[in-house]
């Protein structure tokens, strides 16, 4: 692997040498500090650590050995692999304070897809992230400087090679048996890290992902078996509830909710209400005061896959990119079946995301995206057309639609790093220390209003009576990252429990005629399509495979599975491979959620071999 020579030129032979060390070192230190004070990696034990820095080192030791596989320029290769690693490590560092999350391939090859981030980037980036880079500009002015020719520094070529072999491969080997459980838990990327050490998870995420793109070649008809039969038995023979058919022919409008967080509901900033309009529109709808977000790493178009389809995103990258081209039994098709019609409405560019070659898979009829509306610079700010403007432009061609009708409309203002004219405005701001915050419950107000003014109008017409209502929270708006200042809002420090039960996101299914309730279901986003068609009294087709129940219906078993293999039930929570009760907040013994591991695992790996495999193309 190395063929480092000494008997040639010993003074340059030094010098490379010498930067090789210095190059792992340095890099080594930066990013052991940011494994505490920036990825907070979850290290319970002095092996933990231990094995986590011990293969950072190797995988370093191993990467910057390339150099030595060329007779010239050892140095400058050395250079510029430091750079590289930088710019690898910046990356994440910038998707992490947002996403708490490690950047995946599919996330790099979905960028061109998702465009429109730069504000977004640049509200991530800090003031003092010059000093990740000043240790790069020292490493290039070391490789200039001549002196260190002058310190002997030799070794023999084959002792390098065996020593630089078992310090790349033993670490990495002990910590393979020692997390062993991270090769069955590939979506548990903070695992994955912890085991093998940054570099070396994106040395296993290309593995895994092009062992992935082989899936569905090499899939076939009997892997659908024992995922139907696990299906079946999970929706058990009670598969209605007594709202079963209450809405039956009616059209379904589903709003998302952009960044809207279950905090906001009945919460007040100086005595004004954040969500005036949404608390009382849940006072006369059915309200899921415990329903949680399920997205991954593709945000509001995992939140589309997950309603459409009730299976589990990526743990890397956004169906939408990724797997377009499979075979879906989405909502959209399900409800054409009953003479359905299904469009989607959004304020910005049809590309975004990769929508409009998703909805086509999915089945939709028609996408109104930006080109469909008149927007100008008064009519639009962040990502597109603001929230009020888009209903209102919306409603006409709303009424056009064939009834009955599956329409979504995804709602745009509040979104990161949630901009606003002051014009629109409600609000004052929460004063904490971190503008981010401050400015979310100014745009969750401004939606709040939007969606006042949809209802406001579309009860001028004949939609309001012939419809039912869905508006959901697509995902979080605040992460950890900011978990200070929201706790100044909140009033109280984030413990790992507040976090679970900051993934609730509001749901509130509004059926006019209908008394309002409130619905104590613990669920999460992959139930909703089961709730919808519950309510309409359609059954899921033979031809699907739905991981999602009801929430109409009782059930003790019950657990929201997120993407990380943590999960919730009515009375544990699983996070960071700990068990807590949610009642106290307290750590419990893991016995308490040890019923649930094989359920979760199960239904995050089963989900991923039908979309993988593309396995419901074997039961049209």
């Amino acid at each position: 692997m190395v063929t480092y020579m000494v008997q040639k030129a010993p003074s340059e032979k030094n010098k490379d040498l010498w930067i090789y060390l210095i190059a792992v070192s340095l890099l080594w230190i930066k990013i052991s500090i940011l494994y505490k004070w920036c990825f907070q990696i979850n290290t319970q034990s002095f092996w933990d650590i231990f094995l986590l820095e011990a293969t950072t080192l190797s995988s370093l030791l191993g990467i910057f050995s390339i150099g030595f596989l060329f007779k010239k320029h050892r140095t400058r290769i050395s250079v510029i692999l430091y750079l590289f690693l930088t710019a690898i490590l910046y990356g994440n560092v910038l998707y992490y304070r947002f996403y708490i999350d490690f950047v995946t391939v599919p996330v790099l090859f979905q960028f061109k897809n998702v465009g429109g981030l730069s504000q977004s980037t640049l509200e991530l980036i800090k003031f003092y992230d010059v000093f990740l880079f000043l240790d790069c500009l020292g490493l290039i002015l070391l490789a200039k400087w001549q002196v260190l020719k002058q310190y002997t520094l030799s070794i023999r070529k084959k002792t390098f090679q065996i020593l630089i072999g078992f310090v790349v491969i033993i670490p990495i080997v002990a910590s393979c048996f020692y997390h062993s459980g991270f090769w069955n838990q590939s979506y548990d990327k903070e695992l994955i890290v912890k085991s093998l050490g940054l570099y070396s998870y994106h040395i296993f995420d290309i593995y895994q992902n092009s062992k992935s793109s082989m899936k569905s070649v090499l899939a076939d008809s009997s892997e659908v078996e024992e995922i139907a039969s696990y299906v079946k038995k999970k929706q058990g023979s009670d598969s209605i509830s007594k709202y079963h058919g209450v809405a039956s022919g009616k059209n379904v409008i589903v709003i998302f909710l952009e960044s809207t967080q279950a905090i906001v509901m009945d919460r007040e900033i100086d005595g004004q209400e954040v969500t005036p309009y949404l608390n009382q529109l849940k006072q006369e709808s059915l309200y899921f005061p415990n329903f949680y977000h399920q997205t991954a790493q593709g945000k509001t178009s995992d939140a589309e896959f997950i309603l459409d389809n009730s299976l589990y995103p990526l743990s890397g990258g956004s169906v939408f990119v990724r797997k377009t081209n499979n075979h879906f039994v989405a909502l959209p098709k399900i409800l054409k079946e009953h003479e359905y019609y299904s469009a989607s409405f959004h304020g910005n560019d049809a590309f975004f995301w990769n929508r409009e070659v998703a909805y086509e898979s999915f089945g939709y009829d028609r996408f109104f995206s930006k080109k469909d509306f008149e927007v100008n610079e008064e009519n639009s700010i962040n990502y597109g057309l603001k929230d009020i403007d888009f209903f209102q432009q919306s409603i006409p061609y709303l009424s056009e639609l064939p009834e009955p009708y599956y329409a979504k409309f995804l709602t745009l203002t509040n979104h990161f790093p949630y901009l606003l004219d002051p014009e629109d405005q409600w609000i004052s701001e929460p004063e904490t220390g971190q503008g981010m915050v401050n400015r979310y419950f100014t745009t969750v107000r401004y939606e709040d209003e939007a969606i006042k003014t949809f209802f406001e109008e579309i009860k001028e017409t004949e939609i309001y009576d012939n419809s039912i209502f869905v508006l959901f929270g697509d995902h979080y708006g605040i992460s950890k990252s900011y978990y200070d200042a929201l706790g100044e809002v909140l009033g109280h420090e984030i413990t790992a429990n507040d976090d679970m039960e900051l993934q609730k996101v509001p749901l509130l299914i509004h059926i006019p005629g209908m008394d309002g309730q409130e619905m104590m279901t613990v669920g999460g986003q992959v139930d909703l399509r089961a709730t919808i068609l519950d309510l309409l009294g359609v059954s899921e087709p033979d031809g699907a495979l739905s991981f999602g129940k009801s929430l109409l219906m009782d059930d003790p078993k019950r657990f929201v599975a997120f993407r990380d293999g943590s999960f919730t039930t009515s009375k544990y929570s699983y996070i960071d491979h700990t068990c807590y009760a949610k009642e106290t907040g307290k750590k419990v013994k893991r016995n308490f959620c040890s019923p649930y591991f094989s359920d979760v695992q199960q239904e995050l790996n089963d989900s991923d071999k039908i979309i993988y495999g593309d396995l419901l193309r074997f039961l049209e």
